[in-house]
C-alpha cells in the first residue's frame, strides 16, 4: 500500500494538475500585463499632458526703453487714474520699437514690428502709470509681455522649415526676435498671469483665476447643501426608517440617481432653478446647487455603508446606560461614522469639481473676463474654462488647456489624498 508521501507526489505531479498550475500561472501573468497596460496608458497620459501644458507656467517678455510722454498720456495734467488707466499708450511703445529698430520706416513694417508685442501690454502700461503717476515724464525699461506667436517662438514650438506663408510669424519677425535675444531684451519668465488673471482672448494673458475662483464658490455652495442633507438622509435611512416597500422605493431611487448621467442633473437644474425659481444664470450658486444633487447620492450611499460597519454592540451599550435613541445615534454612532462620511463627502465633492455637462445646462459657459468675488457673480467653472480653451483655434490655447488640466488634476488628487488622510487619522478602532 503506497505511503501517504508517494500518493502526495502522485498527485501534485499529475498531468491534470499541472495544467491547473499553469493556467493559475497564465491567469497571474494575464493579471500582470492588465495592470502593466493601465499603468503605461495612464504615465503616456499624463507624460502627454505635462508636455504639452509645462511652457504655459512660462512668459516670453521683450524688454523696451519706454518714455512717459506727459503730452501723449495726461496732456490736462490731472493726473486721474482712471483717466491715466485708458491713455493711449501705443505711441509709446512704438516710439521704444523705433529706438531699437530705425531702418524701419514702412507703416506695414511698422505694424509687424509692434504685432511682437502683446496687444495687452497698452493695458500694462495704463496700470502702471494709474498705480505710480510719478512715472510720467521718466524713462523706464520695462518688460512687457510678447505676442502668443513671440512666446512659442521662444518655446521652440514654432517650426521654421514650414513655408513663410503657412506661418503668422515670419521670417522678417524672427529676424527682429533674434535682434532682440542678441541684446539680451528677450527673457522667459514664470507667468503669473496664468493664476491671476482671468479669461482672456489673448493667449498670453488668459489665466484660470476666475474659473477656479467660480470652482470654489460652487463647491461651497454644494458642500453646504449636500453634506447636511446627505449626512441626515442617511441616518435616518439607517438608524430610524422602517424596513418597508416605501423604504426601498427609496432606496433604490438613491441608487438609480447614483449611476444618472451628470448632465440630466444639468437639464433639472435648467428646468427648476433657472426656469421656475428665476435663479441668475451663470452663476456658482446654481452651480452648486446641481453640483449638490449629482454628489448627495454618493454621500448619502457611503454615509450609509459606514453605519452600517458600526457594531451594535456599541448601540446596545449606550441604550443599556440609559441613553436615548437620539443621544445613541448623535453622541456614539455619528461620531464614530463621521470620517468615513466625510470620506465619502470629499470623493464626491472630487467628482462635482471634475463635472462640465451639467454646469454647460445652466450657462456656465460664457467668456468671463473678470474674477468673481460671491456666489452670486457671473462665473465659469475649471472644467468649462478647459473646455473653452480646447475649443479655442489660437495655438497659444494649447498649452494653456493643458496646464488647466495639469491644475485641475493636482486639485483631485490633493482632494483624494485628503480623503485618505481624514479616514486614517480620525477614524477609531473598536
Amino acid at each position: 500500500m503506497p505511503d501517504q508521501n508517494t500518493y502526495t507526489y502522485a498527485l501534485t505531479t499529475s498531468p491534470q494538475m499541472k495544467r491547473r498550475h499553469a493556467a493559475e500561472k497564465r491567469f497571474q501573468w494575464y493579471g500582470r500585463l492588465a495592470i502593466g497596460l493601465s499603468l503605461s496608458f495612464l504615465v503616456f497620459m499624463f507624460a502627454a499632458i505635462i508636455f504639452r501644458g509645462a511652457g504655459a507656467f512660462q512668459q516670453s517678455n521683450i524688454q523696451l526703453e519706454v518714455t512717459f510722454n506727459e503730452q501723449t498720456i495726461d496732456p490736462q495734467g490731472t493726473r486721474d487714474p482712471g483717466e491715466l488707466s485708458r491713455a493711449n499708450y501705443k505711441p509709446l511703445i512704438t516710439d521704444a520699437l523705433a529706438q531699437i529698430f530705425p531702418q524701419v520706416s514702412e507703416r506695414r513694417e511698422k505694424a509687424s514690428l509692434y504685432r511682437l508685442l502683446s496687444t495687452a501690454s497698452v493695458f500694462e502700461l495704463g496700470d502702471r502709470v494709474a498705480k505710480d503717476p510719478s512715472l510720467i515724464g521718466t524713462t523706464q525699461k520695462i518688460w512687457l509681455p510678447a505676442s502668443s506667436e513671440v512666446d512659442l517662438y521662444m518655446k521652440n514650438k514654432i517650426d521654421e522649415d514650414v513655408p513663410e506663408e503657412l506661418r503668422r510669424l515670419k521670417n522678417q519677425d524672427i529676424a527682429w526676435v533674434e535682434t532682440l535675444k542678441a541684446q539680451g531684451s528677450v527673457k522667459k519668465s514664470f507667468n503669473t498671469n496664468f493664476f491671476t488673471n482671468g479669461d482672456s482672448r489673448e493667449p498670453v494673458m488668459a489665466g484660470i483665476l476666475g474659473a477656479a475662483m467660480g470652482s470654489l464658490f460652487s463647491l461651497l455652495i454644494c458642500f453646504a447643501i449636500a453634506f447636511p442633507l446627505g449626512i441626515l438622509t442617511a441616518v435616518y435611512l439607517e438608524e430610524y426608517a422602517a424596513k418597508n416597500r416605501w423604504t426601498d422605493l427609496i432606496e433604490v431611487n438613491i441608487n438609480n440617481l447614483a449611476a444618472v448621467p451628470s448632465i440630466v442633473f444639468g437639464l433639472l437644474g435648467l428646468a427648476i432653478f433657472l426656469n421656475f425659481f428665476e435663479l441668475p444664470r451663470s452663476t456658482p450658486l446654481v452651480g452648486g446647487m446641481v453640483l449638490a444633487l449629482m454628489a448627495m447620492p454618493t454621500i448619502i450611499i457611503a454615509s450609509r455603508s459606514i453605519l452600517r460597519s458600526i457594531p451594535n454592540s456599541i448601540r446596545d451599550a449606550a441604550l443599556g446606560l440609559g441613553a436615548s435613541k437620539t443621544q445613541t445615534t448623535f453622541h456614539h454612532v455619528v461620531p464614530l461614522a463621521m470620517p468615513g462620511m466625510l470620506t465619502g463627502t470629499i470623493l464626491g465633492m472630487a467628482r462635482a469639481l471634475g463635472e462640465t455637462a451639467p454646469l454647460l445646462m445652466i450657462g456656465m459657459v460664457a467668456f468671463i473676463v473678470d474674477v468673481p468675488q460671491g456666489v452670486t457673480d457671473v462665473a465659469t467653472a475649471l472644467p468649462v474654462q478647459i473646455f473653452l480653451w480646447a475649443d479655442s483655434p489660437e495655438k497659444g490655447f494649447v498649452e494653456r488647456t493643458s496646464a488647466a488640466i495639469i491644475v485641475l488634476l493636482a486639485f483631485l488628487i490633493i482632494m483624494n489624498l485628503t480623503a485618505v488622510y481624514l479616514r486614517r487619522k480620525l477614524e477609531r478602532r473598536w
